[in-house]
């Protein structure tokens, strides 16, 4: 009969090793064996490891459990908490650039060395067609992993460490820069999506910085026209081609104040609406969206992203010189906080204005602009010392 030395025995054609454990609850010792080594070396490498990690209270049960299997119910678990689209991000991310490459492999055999060679394989060939995938897009595969496998640590205690913490992304290319308007682009945009029955959606969506759901669920009930405000209060996504509404992307209301001029385009745009509704008769949809199709259906994300383009588009086609860059509806919230920031309006206003729960997300993600501003204060300070030199000159008075 097989006997046990220094941990170690022989099961049939297999090896297993045996370490006792203490549980952080009762305090009380108890035997944990594993199987299945094809070697007794494989077996004493492992016990070595094992012995280690229990010194170092680390220690957790072997499992056999893939990555595919784990984000998965991982997912499922946090389904209702999580935002309809947001639930379907992490869903087609995962399935579409985790699950074909590291999906196979056990859980517990996942390390930081795999997710970079993850993220390596994504940046060269991981895109539609065999294309490189974009680093927003890797950045994103990169946050779900870390916050799916941090639970796996803390929550599930199926992992010691989080391995996506020292794993390591492409670099981005310093050099690429994202082209956006001027302000003389915006307004010769705004001017001609004006005689579009819905061109007091850009015109609100570049006042306001709002994202392209919020704006879609905004409800007249929502503007206070005479106050001259905008509550923000809800977002419209698409979740496997059906329209829900929800909460903002932060989870909490704001609100966002608005010029004269907007406010007028919007009064306009109601007076239109009345008359389609009228127009339209018993054929109407009943509700209270400002933003909407003809007969009243509300309407989907995608249509206002595409019509962007297709105004942009007639307007190029009918203008023979300066013609406007392709940029997307998003990049109109990026133009609203840039432009105030750079008109040194606080971050901390500009962050409340773009729904940011914290500043420091503003700033991180405007930190280019920030840094602009940061080698021209040397300038400023020198011109309002020197606008007062010359005050005083003229003035008569000196030191």
């Amino acid at each position: 009969m097989a006997r046990v030395r220094d941990g170690i025995i022989r099961r049939g054609r297999t090896w297993s090793y045996v370490i006792r454990v203490t549980d952080l609850e009762s305090g009380r010792s108890k035997p944990k064996w594993v199987g299945g080594f094809v070697s007794e070396a494989e077996a004493k490498a492992a016990r070595d490891l094992a012995r280690v990690a229990v010194r170092r209270k680390e220690y957790v049960d072997r499992s056999p459990v893939t990555v595919a299997q784990y984000l998965d119910r991982w997912l499922e678990a946090h389904r209702v908490e999580l935002k309809p689209n947001t639930y379907r991000g992490y869903r087609d991310n995962l399935a579409s650039y985790v699950h074909p490459r590291i999906g196979s492999l056990r859980l517990q055999a996942l390390t930081s060395g795999a997710l970079s060679a993850l993220y390596r394989d994504l940046s060269q060939s991981g895109g539609r067609g065999g294309a490189p995938l974009s680093p927003t897009t890797i950045d994103y595969v990169h946050a779900v992993l870390r916050k799916a496998l941090n639970d796996a640590v803390e929550v599930d205690g199926l992992i010691p460490k989080n391995p996506a913490l020292r794993a390591k992304k492409p670099r981005r290319d310093q050099t690429r820069v994202a082209v956006l308007w001027t302000a003389d682009d915006l307004r010769r945009f705004l001017d001609h999506a004006a005689g579009h029955r819905l061109g007091a959606f850009y015109r609100l969506a570049a006042y306001t910085g709002a994202r392209r759901g919020e704006l879609l669920n905004v409800r007249w009930s929502d503007l206070d026209l005479d106050g001259c405000r905008l509550r923000v209060v809800g977002s419209t996504d698409v979740v496997d081609g059906v329209r829900v509404d929800g909460t903002t992307k932060g989870g909490r209301e704001r609100t966002v104040s608005l010029d004269s001029g907007t406010v007028e385009i919007l009064r306009q745009h109601k007076r239109r609406q009345e008359e389609d509704r009228e127009f339209a008769g018993t054929s109407w949809v009943v509700g209270d969206l400002v933003f909407r199709r003809q007969l009243g259906d509300p309407l989907y994300p995608d249509t206002v992203s595409a019509l962007m383009r297709k105004i942009t588009d007639e307007y190029n086609v009918a203008t023979s010189s300066s013609p406007l860059p392709a940029i997307r509806l998003h990049d109109l919230r990026h133009l609203h906080a840039t432009f105030l920031l750079r008109a040194a309006v606080p971050v901390h206003v500009v962050a409340a204005r773009l729904g940011h729960r914290d500043p420091a997300i503003t700033l991180r993600v405007y930190a280019h602009v920030i840094e602009q501003q940061a080698t021209e204060v040397a300038g400023v300070f020198a011109s309002l010392v020197e606008a007062s030199e010359r005050l005083a000159v003229s003035s008569g008075v000196s030191n």
